[in-house]
């Protein structure tokens, strides 16, 4: 090989890593093409057009309940943040009261189907059955405080124009995020809050993980690492309802 060739393979190579490295980041304008793309997700919200910008975040854990989501509500509760729980009814038996605990805490339920699988492989049928199913499992947790399931995150996060016309039939927005750490791809929590706290910006959609693999015992380090940077930063935690209806001009 030439040393010309070697230099514009080491120059295509030093391109490569840093695209990617750029990608890895997240900027924000992916979201935004991404939801023209493919309209009718939530990524992150607009909160600069208001007259005293917030410093607002939500918050959200999918693919509980597990036996670290006590934990999680503990650290959650001790820097008086909120969060919007994507959990997936087949992992509820057995876990009843720390959902109910959630709920009471002042958290919010998200509806994240039935069992941990690609949403985009259901036929659309298969799809509004796993929906429903997964709500109906859901709806008895939220009596006491009479309200219903608003949010709806298809599992690994691909999605359709048709999951997207059956979800809003049943009244449901779909939501993904725009903070995503990779934390069910890389196992570590330095990693996770490390990324979070370099990338995240008011009005984002954080994405952190309960249930097996330990992902949820990586959450709840993660959590203790990144909410009392957040708080000194002046960023308010909250739910994915909260981050909404602050963007709307309504009063937290």
């Amino acid at each position: 090989m030439t040393t010309k060739r070697r230099f514009k393979k080491s120059l295509y190579g030093l391109l490569a890593l840093l695209v990617s490295l750029y990608l890895l980041t997240q900027p924000r304008w992916l979201f935004t093409l991404a939801a023209q793309i493919k309209p009718g997700a939530l990524y992150a919200a607009n909160l600069s057009d208001l007259p005293a910008a917030p410093q607002l975040i939500a918050l959200t854990i999918d693919d509980g309940p597990s036996p670290a989501t006590a934990e999680m509500l503990a650290v959650l509760a001790r820097y008086d943040a909120r969060a919007t729980f994507f959990n997936i009814s087949a992992h509820l038996p057995g876990h009843e009261a720390v959902v109910r605990q959630t709920v009471r805490a002042g958290h919010e339920l998200g509806n994240h189907l039935t069992a941990d699988e690609p949403s985009i492989r259901l036929t659309p049928a298969a799809f509004e059955s796993d929906l429903l199913a997964a709500e109906q499992a859901l709806l008895p947790y939220l009596e006491e405080i009479d309200t219903s399931l608003r949010w709806l995150r298809p599992g690994m996060g691909f999605y359709s124009a048709e999951m997207v016309n059956i979800a809003q039939r049943h009244g449901y927005q779909l939501v993904l995020g725009s903070v995503f750490p990779y934390d069910t791809h890389v196992s570590s929590a330095r990693f996770a809050a490390a990324f979070i706290l370099a990338t995240v910006q008011p009005g984002d959609i954080i994405v952190l993980h309960d249930g097996d693999e330990g992902r949820g015992d990586r959450t709840v380090i993660t959590l203790k690492k990144i909410l009392p940077i957040l708080q000194s930063r002046g960023y308010r935690i909250t739910t994915v309802t909260g981050l909404v209806e602050a963007a709307q001009g309504k009063m937290l």
